[in-house]
């Protein structure tokens, strides 16, 4: 007589260790339910269901947005809040001068009581997850506990999520805890701790993605970048893309800029009709785990499992892979509504939007119909040029890293540093203009290293030192270049197109690494010189190509003392290597 199977353990059952930490939760924060969520897309589909039927989510158009969803946050809750997120760790000098520092024993304090009987009526969910593919061994795994059913269905699409997730943390034993309650949605008992000695993460008060999808930038930067630190890789702020020329060449780059700067337009980029044979393939848009391979090389993985992107200036001729990826399947976070229930944004060449995205009749004397930081969550198997190896569990190896960032002028279109540890510099000296997606006022210069300023979960100083320590372990590292899309003349207008033409840039770079292009030394570091650029099919003229390749010495003098007087708060945790590069720069352009 045959053996009936057993039945699947409940997924409660499979980790004592989370099953323990859900109960401790669950005693503190006094939810109505306890709801384990198994990551399914029939129950994502359920969960919205009730969202609609309670009025938080509005079903869009089906026939024009098949399975599509808008949600509004509180008119109050629309950014991340870097002033009211903290890494406390037992030395404030660990955390360093580019954090908000708090003692874990007062944090943990502080949160535990705004956490105490916060969810009475509410359901806590509990989302086991892992960050990259589930079978990579550069993956990391997370369970995060939340009371909105909002950030289960984000995280859902964002992470590998359920059942999978939850049999690997019970094999390995170890995950990084996420508990986060909406609260009251008051900005005054609004928090966002982080013990990266712990492994934690706890969130009070936010609904906005960045404060409270904790498996994003809360895990795979701030926590992830102190286990990188200790396990000798590097979680980063960057994009990956593979870019394969008309030879059949493939190459994966990855690049790092601060919101709003092109990520999302660069990581999905289409190549122009004037470039035939160029192929483009998006791993991924926002965040990249780079881990030292036995071959001498970087190698990188995308933890994150779908798109959190900014919706405002989407269309078909900034970002046509995005505008097709987002018409089906997506949750739609603070657009505009036009009269047919259809998502409207800033940036689209057709509809008009009558319901802004407050709920309210659109007045264009009330500001913009969209929220210049209004989202779009989808799976990244939407994207047309997603690639292929997006679930190795190997990641792909690194030709080149970028970083950017968004100046009016100083920064030229491109140039490549002199070797790594001009490369780290490079990176630490990042400056762009500030954006909608965190609160503050916006176009400010500031600077951003690496783009990581919102995001290192410790001292920048030590994190440069462990830059320098990984790259002196590669025999065959990345080059690193600097980019600026958003060069402007004196009467402010843009001296390159960008969007597409940007493959004209990154080809040089790639040339580069193949050591077939040429270069001139800047006194920044090298330049590709004009002739050394496709610009075939371009209108683009001489002169305008020649300032976009310019260095002025004068305001360089003044940028390399402005980098100087940022790196000194760092005081003798600055490694040594950085002040060296920069006298350097300063002695090439006669500073």
């Amino acid at each position: 007589m045959a053996t009936a199977s057993p039945l699947p353990k409940p997924m409660s059952q499979l980790s004592r260790a989370v099953t323990e930490w859900v109960e401790s939760v669950r005693a503190l924060t006094q939810p109505a339910e306890v709801r384990w969520c198994e990551g399914t897309r029939a129950e994502r589909e359920a969960l919205m269901a009730e969202l609609v039927r309670d009025g938080e989510l509005l079903r869009l158009d089906p026939h024009a947005f098949p399975d599509c969803y808008l949600y509004r946050s509180d008119p109050a809750d629309v950014a991340r809040v870097e002033h009211l997120t903290y890494i406390c760790t037992a030395s404030k000098e660990d955390a360093g001068p580019n954090n908000n520092w708090m003692d874990p024993q007062s944090a943990h304090a502080k949160m535990h009581e705004l956490f105490r009987g916060c969810m009475r009526a509410r359901t806590l969910y509990v989302i086991p997850y892992c960050m990259g593919p589930i079978d990579s061994p550069l993956a990391r795994c997370g369970v995060e506990i939340t009371d909105s059913a909002y950030v289960a269905i984000n995280m859902m699409i964002m992470t590998r999520s359920g059942r999978a997730a939850l049999e690997r943390i019970a094999r390995e034993g170890t995950f990084v805890r996420g508990l986060h309650s909406t609260g009251e949605l008051d900005p005054n008992r609004r928090f966002i701790m982080h013990f990266p000695e712990e492994l934690s993460i706890e969130s009070f008060g936010s609904g906005y993605g960045g404060n409270a999808l904790l498996g994003k930038k809360c895990h795979a930067l701030r926590i992830a970048s102190w286990q990188a630190r200790d396990e000798g890789w590097l979680a980063e702020h960057m994009l990956i893309v593979g870019l394969r020329s008309p030879r059949g060449e493939t190459h994966y780059v990855a690049a790092a800029f601060p919101s709003a700067c092109g990520k999302t337009n660069l990581a999905m980029l289409i190549p122009p009709d004037s470039m035939p044979g160029w192929q483009v393939f998006t791993v991924g848009d926002d965040i990249a785990w780079l881990h030292p391979g036995p071959d001498g090389r970087l190698w990188a993985i995308n933890p994150e499992a779908g798109y959190f992107g900014v919706v405002p200036g989407t269309n078909p001729q900034t970002n046509r892979n995005a505008y097709e990826m987002i018409r089906r399947d997506t949750l739609f976070t603070n657009v505009a509504l036009t009269a047919d229930q259809r998502p409207w944004w800033e940036g689209l060449p057709e509809g008009t939007p009558v319901i802004d995205w407050q709920g309210r009749p659109y007045d264009p004397s009330r500001g913009p119909a969209a929220h210049p930081n209004s989202r779009f969550t989808v799976a990244s198997k939407h994207n047309p040029c997603c690639s292929t190896h997006v679930d190795d569990p190997r990641g792909v190896p690194i030709s080149a890293i970028i970083f950017g960032g968004r100046r009016r002028e100083v920064a030229p279109l491109v140039y490549e540093a002199r070797d790594w540890a001009h490369g780290v510099l490079v990176g630490a000296s990042v400056a762009s203009e500030t954006t909608a997606a965190a609160v503050g006022q916006v176009g400010v210069v500031r600077r951003d290293p690496m783009a990581m300023q919102p995001f290192c979960g410790y001292n920048f100083a030590d994190y440069w030192r462990h830059w320098l320590t990984v790259g002196a372990k590669l025999t065959r590292p990345p080059r690193i270049f600097h980019v600026n899309w958003f060069r402007r003349d004196p009467q402010g207008k843009f001296l390159w197109p960008g969007y597409g033409e940007n493959l004209r840039v990154l080809a040089w770079m790639l040339e580069r690494c193949a050591d077939k292009a040429g270069a001139v030394d800047g006194g920044i570091g090298l330049l590709p010189r004009p002739e050394d650029l496709n610009t075939q099919g371009m209108a683009l003229e001489p002169e305008t190509l020649r300032a976009l390749l310019s260095v002025d010495a004068e305001l360089w003098r003044k940028e390399i003392a402005e980098t100087g007087a940022y790196l000194e708060q760092y005081g003798e945790r600055l490694p040594a290597q950085l002040t060296a590069e920069l006298a350097k720069s300063a002695a090439a352009l006669g500073a």
